[in-house]
C-alpha cells in the first residue's frame, strides 16, 4: 500500500476514535440533562422523542428508505419501538426517583442482560463466560443498593427494568440487521414509541403515577432549552457522528469506547451536580465491580462487525457489536 494511503488510514482512524469519545461525552449528559428537566419522565421522553423524529421526517433519506420497506417490517420495528418508548421511560423514571448516577450505573447492567438474553431472543451462541460475567455483576449489585438512601432503591429497581427492556429490544432489532437504513430504522422506533407514550399518557396516574405527567403542555423556556440540547445535541448529534467514525474503526474498538458512557455520566454527575454527597464510598465499590465486568465482556466476545446501529440513537446503553 503506498505511504501515503497508509498516513491516511491513520489519520481516518484517529478522527474516529476522538469523533467516538466526543459522541461518549455527549451520550453522558443524557442522565445529567434528564435531572435538569423538571418534567416528570413521561413528557420529558415525549418531547424528546418529538423533537427527534421531526427533524428526522425532514430527511428525505428517511422517506425513501420507508417507501422501500416491506409494511411487515415496518411493524416489526415499530414494535420495537414501543419498547425503546418504555425503556427511556423507565430510564429517566429512575433519575427522577433516585439520582443521574444511580440510572446510569443501572444501564451499565444491560451489557450483563444482553449476553444472558441474546441467545434465546437472537439466536445466537450461548458462552459459559456470558453466565460467569452475570454472576461476577451479583456483588456489584448488592454494593450499589446498599450504598444508596433507602429512598433512592425504587430508583435502582426501574433503571435496573431500564436496563432489561435495552436487552430485550437491541437483541430483536439484531434480529432485524441489515433489513432497513439506520436513520429510517431510528424514526419508525421513535414515532411508533411517541404514539405509544400518547396513548399511555391518561393510564399512567394509574399506573406509575411517578411517571405521570401531561405530554401535552407545552414546557416553559427553561425545559424547552434542555430538551432541545437532549434531542439535537445527545441523540441526532452524536448519533450522525458515531455512524461517520463507525466506518472507520472495528466494532471491538468502538464497544470499548461507548462502555465510557456510565463512566463520563457519574463523573459529570459528580461534577455538574455534587451527587457524590447522596451516595456513600460503597455505591462507587459497587460500579466498579459493574464497569468491570462491562469492560470485560468485549475481551470474552469479541465482536466482529457493526450492526443494529440503531441502537446508538434509541439506546441510553449503547451496543454497535
Amino acid at each position: 500500500m503506498p505511504e501515503h494511503r497508509v498516513l491516511t488510514a491513520l489519520s481516518d482512524r484517529a478522527r474516529a476514535q476522538w469523533q467516538i469519545h466526543f459522541c461518549v461525552l455527549l451520550w453522558g449528559f443524557t442522565a445529567i440533562l434528564g435531572k435538569l428537566i423538571t418534567l416528570p419522565a413521561l413528557p420529558l421522553v415525549w418531547w424528546r422523542m418529538l423533537i427527534v423524529v421531526a427533524v428526522l421526517a425532514l430527511l428525505p433519506r428517511v422517506w425513501r428508505g420507508l417507501r422501500a420497506m416491506p409494511a411487515r417490517l415496518v411493524l416489526a420495528y415499530a414494535g420495537i419501538g414501543v419498547l425503546v418508548a418504555l425503556h427511556w421511560l423507565t430510564f429517566y423514571g429512575a433519575i427522577k426517583l433516585a439520582n443521574a448516577s444511580v440510572a446510569a450505573t443501572c444501564i451499565a447492567l444491560a451489557t450483563v442482560f444482553t449476553a444472558l438474553l441474546e441467545p434465546w431472543l437472537a439466536g445466537s451462541r450461548f458462552a459459559r463466560g456470558e453466565l460467569a460475567l452475570g454472576l461476577a455483576v451479583l456483588p456489584g449489585v448488592a454494593l450499589v443498593v446498599g450504598g444508596v438512601p433507602e429512598g433512592m432503591r425504587a430508583g435502582i429497581v426501574v433503571g435496573a427494568l431500564s436496563a432489561l427492556l435495552v436487552a430485550i429490544f437491541s437483541s430483536l432489532n439484531k434480529r432485524l440487521v441489515d433489513h432497513g437504513d439506520a436513520l429510517t430504522v431510528t424514526a419508525i422506533e421513535l414515532g411508533a414509541g411517541t404514539l405509544a407514550l400518547t396513548v399511555l399518557a391518561p393510564l399512567m396516574p394509574f399506573v406509575f403515577p411517578a411517571f405521570a405527567g401531561n405530554p401535552f403542555a407545552v414546557p416553559d423556556a427553561h425545559d424547552i432549552a434542555w430538551l432541545l440540547a437532549l434531542a439535537l445535541g445527545c441523540t441526532l448529534l452524536p448519533f450522525a457522528l458515531s455512524l461517520v467514525a463507525l466506518r472507520h474503526m472495528s466494532a471491538f474498538a468502538a464497544q470499548l469506547a461507548v462502555n465510557l458512557e456510565p463512566v463520563y455520566a457519574i463523573f459529570l454527575a459528580i461534577l455538574l451536580l455534587g451527587e457524590q454527597r447522596e451516595l456513600t464510598p460503597l455505591f462507587y465499590a459497587g460500579v466498579a465491580i459493574i464497569l468491570g465486568a462491562v469492560f470485560v465482556h468485549p475481551l470474552l466476545n469479541p465482536p466482529r462487525r457493526i450492526e443494529a446501529a440503531e441502537t446508538l440513537a434509541t439506546a441510553e446503553a449503547k451496543h454497535v457489536g
